[in-house]
């Protein structure tokens, strides 16, 4: 799933929706479409900063896009949560941990089962996220 990028303005926790670039040489700003990746030397800004940058006298601002709109979550992004949701549901909850063998340097895989699932219907967890049981099940 894509991570959304805020804006690079201190302060400001806006979506970024555009990306700024400097060409030194040519004295030149080129504000576009939010680029693909983060890059190093670019600014990602908001659509109130993007509407409002300034450069420095004599300097041009090259504007490769007018309507500056925050992208929404593709159905590609969406439908990976759900398939994710749904085969972590799925899945026969048990946690692998690694032990070494006796006189081995490999570790050997242990499969340990969770304990049943507590009063709120929690049946697993991964991180920060739980596994919760369905209603038909």
């Amino acid at each position: 799933m894509r991570a959304v990028r805020q804006c690079t303005r201190s302060a400001c926790d806006r979506s970024a929706v555009a990306t700024l670039t400097y060409v030194y040489a040519d004295s030149t700003a080129v504000l576009g479409p939010l680029s693909t990746s983060a890059e190093p030397h670019s600014y990602d800004l908001c659509d109130v900063h993007a509407e409002r940058l300034t450069v420095p006298r004599g300097w041009d601002v090259v504007r490769l896009a007018t309507d500056f709109v925050p992208a929404a979550p593709s159905d590609d992004d969406l439908v990976a949560l759900a398939n994710a949701v749904r085969e972590a549901s799925r899945s026969t909850p048990q946690a692998t941990v690694p032990a070494k063998r006796p006189g081995s340097a490999a570790p050997a895989p242990v499969t340990h089962r969770l304990p049943e699932p507590a009063a709120d219907g929690e049946i697993g967890r991964r991180g920060h996220l739980r596994v919760l049981r369905g209603e038909g099940e």
